[in-house]
């Protein structure tokens, strides 16, 4: 077998790992879409394929959260019901405006899942309309159309009712002391580990600290994002959780992925230079593990020379250029920012013209999709315009990605499970009992894979092509043609979105990796000058919201798409990956300058944020970030090292300022060595 077969056929099994929290969760969204399934088929409500999909939309974080998903779930159905017969309405349905409406909501749809922190609800909001609206082509009485739009908005409330009764009936947790608990393990892990190379163990003695690294580094940072954001939306005390949380999951995932390369790499620690630098590791680790500032030094060397040991110490560093403030009496907002100060749009994203290309980009293949199958008169194949919807993305790689998970998922969920259960076991089930137990199995399933954090597109693809083939109508199925259909309707979409993401409109990964790193350089920029305005420091950290919020994003959007840099193709494959790790360290150093930043700013005095010295300092450093945001886009080596850092004669009078000053210049300099790497690199 292939070494790349081999492995994926490891990387999935490692990502179907059971951990206690898995375990419940797939069981409490089983039975969410077993009692879903049941009243939606006793009540002879239509729409149950789409209904119970949503299911698996509802969040699961604690049961208020859950709440509010369900809600704001709700609000976005509905607001899809009301654009589709406001359009029919307003324009007496007439055909040419219901195909104009399509171009502009999905159009729309694509702006505002670029533009706004709530992503989602936008590709929602255009999926259902698109769904709704091909009803309008069908020959059938306008009354009958508008009671099934209706019908919809009903059968999904049904399901988010039971998705979120049973959040509140079995899941009950301190997401607090949860987050506190799944952040300790790992650095207790890696400092087992590395301190077992330090002292020169051999391969059985490193087999068991090896493994239980690579267990929690394919777990991901999905559950610690997941009860993050518990605590965001309950507002929950943050107790003895650091500052700059959210963040520090990224970079903590990011260490436990280079961790456990390097235990997979390296046998045993034959040489001394290594196990002294592991053994500083190991101390850092349990540094970090008792709330303390760990120590660790930047690597250097071209970025083709960096070993995972290497990148473990990066890690690490940008984790201890991190604010130093662990006493329980800190600012609790520097730690996790109340969901009410998030926005809803995102700062300057409706100014991009890369949001406005995405937009045209998705509108284009809707539009092409949408005429095409109704033109044929094949209605089998709509679910090419669903495919459009959700797997479009803003670059190749992720797209790829994607597009092999949503083939794959057709292939197992709509051919084997769905239509397999057609042919062989629906010809002997007789009663509600027996589809319920099957629906509830492979439910399980492709829940299993979904809560993984490296397939979880994977399952939610395959649970929704099985729901969609086989849950038509309120009796078994008996035809074959539905599954066949459907898996056109889904290559049908791949070729197009191949043709337009891939062919005619191209972004690669790196290259949307590079824009998203020059963005918050120059974010980072414009909030230094801002604070040279003159505002109060209230104002001032107010108006830091929007823009924390959005570095934590950017942040875990480029560790995403480093991700899916493996699913790009061609010669230059190996340099893009190269690019991809040193755009993602060089982002982590740049957020952590943003949050000492805020930290300062969050601690200083009126007089201190007023000093003339400190203000043209300040200036200086907003100038070089803007350098190396272009330099990034520019694939420039950006400033010379030497002019990165500012030395100001009259400041050392104010001990303060003078240690802010050199921490600062210090965090620049490193970044500049990043960026210059960059230089070199596609």
């Amino acid at each position: 077998m292939p070494i790349a077969a081999v492995s994926w056929i490891e990387r999935f099994y490692s990502d179907l790992r059971p951990t206690p929290s898995r375990w419940s969760a797939c069981l409490r969204i089983v039975l969410a879409v077993t009692l879903s399934v049941i009243l939606l088929l006793v009540w002879q409500i239509p729409y149950l394929s789409i209904a119970v999909i949503f299911v698996f939309i509802v969040s699961r974080e604690s049961p208020s959260v859950s709440l509010r998903s369900g809600i704001r779930i709700e609000i976005t159905l509905a607001a899809s019901v009301a654009t589709e017969l406001g359009v029919v309405a307003l324009t007496d349905n007439n055909p040419v405006a219901r195909v104009l409406s399509v171009v502009i909501v999905s159009l729309m749809a694509g702006v505002f899942v670029m533009a706004t922190n709530e992503p989602g609800f936008a590709a929602i909001w255009g999926y259902i309309y698109c769904t709704l609206l091909a009803t309008w082509e069908k020959h059938v009485p306008a009354s009958a159309t508008v009671t099934n739009s209706l019908w919809l908005l009903a059968a999904t409330t049904i399901a988010v009712g039971c998705s979120v009764a049973v959040e509140y009936a079995f899941n009950r947790r301190d997401p607090v002391k949860a987050l506190f608990e799944e952040q300790r393990a790992r650095y207790r892990s890696l400092s087992m580990m590395f301190a077992l190379y330090a002292q020169g163990a051999g391969p059985e003695g490193l087999r068991h600290a090896v493994i239980k690294v690579a267990q929690f580094a394919s777990t991901g940072q999905a559950e610690m994002q997941r009860l993050f954001n518990t605590i965001v939306d309950r507002d929950l005390d943050p107790q003895s959780l650091p500052v700059g949380a959210r963040v520090r999951i990224t970079m903590l995932a990011q260490l436990m992925d280079d961790s456990a390369a390097f235990g997979f790499d390296t046998v045993a620690a034959d040489n001394p230079e290594i196990r002294n630098r592991c053994g500083r590791i190991a101390s850092a680790c349990s540094a970090l593990l008792e709330n303390e500032t760990p120590g660790s030094d930047q690597p250097t060397g071209s970025p083709y020379e960096l070993t995972p040991l290497d990148r473990v110490e990066a890690d690490l560093h940008a984790i201890g250029s991190m604010p130093r403030d662990f006493r329980p009496s800190r600012d609790k907002e520097l730690v996790v920012l109340p969901s009410k100060s998030v926005p809803l749009f995102i700062p300057g994203a409706l100014r991009d013209p890369q949001t406005w290309a995405f937009g045209l980009k998705i509108s284009l293949c809707v539009t092409f999709c949408y005429i095409f199958y109704f033109s044929v008169n094949w209605p089998g194949i709509e679910t090419s315009v669903i495919t459009v919807l959700i797997v479009g993305l803003t670059n190749t790689g992720a797209s790829k990605q994607h597009a092999l998970f949503r083939l794959a998922g057709a292939i197992i969920g709509g051919l084997i499970f769905g239509l397999g259960s057609i042919i062989f076991l629906f010809p002997a089930m007789d009663s509600i009992t027996s589809l319920v137990i099957l629906v509830a199995a492979i439910t399980f399933a492709a829940a299993w894979i979904s809560t993984g954090p490296n397939f979880s597109y994977l399952g939610w693809q395959i649970i929704f092509a099985f729901y969609i083939v086989t849950l038509t109508d309120f009796r078994a199925p008996t035809e074959l043609a539905p599954a066949r259909d459907r898996l056109i309707g889904v290559l049908l979409a791949l070729v197009v979105m191949w043709i337009v993401f891939d062919r005619l409109w191209p972004v690669r990964t790196v290259t949307a990796m590079r824009r998203s790193l020059a963005s918050l350089l120059h974010s980072e920029a414009a909030f230094l000058r801002l604070e040279l305005t003159g505002r109060s420091t209230q104002t001032l950290v107010r108006k830091s919201h929007a823009l924390r919020h959005s570095l934590s994003n950017t942040m875990n959007t480029l560790r995403g798409m480093n991700e899916a840099v493996e699913y790009e193709f061609g010669v230059d494959r190996k340099r893009h990956i190269a690019s991809s790790e040193q755009i993602l360290r060089a982002g982590l150093a740049a957020v952590a300058l943003f949050w000492n930043e805020l930290s300062e700013l969050r601690q200083a005095e009126a007089d201190l944020l007023d000093h003339a010295d400190l203000m043209s300092v300040r200036s200086k450093f907003a100038d070089q970030l803007d350098e190396l945001g272009n330099a990034v886009v520019e694939k420039s080596c950006g400033p010379a090292e030497a002019s990165v850092g500012v030395e100001i004669p009259g400041l050392p009078e104010i001990p303060r300022c003078s240690v802010y000053v050199r921490d600062t210049s210090k965090r620049l300099r490193q970044l500049q060595t990043i960026v210059s790497r960059l230089g070199s690199l596609p």
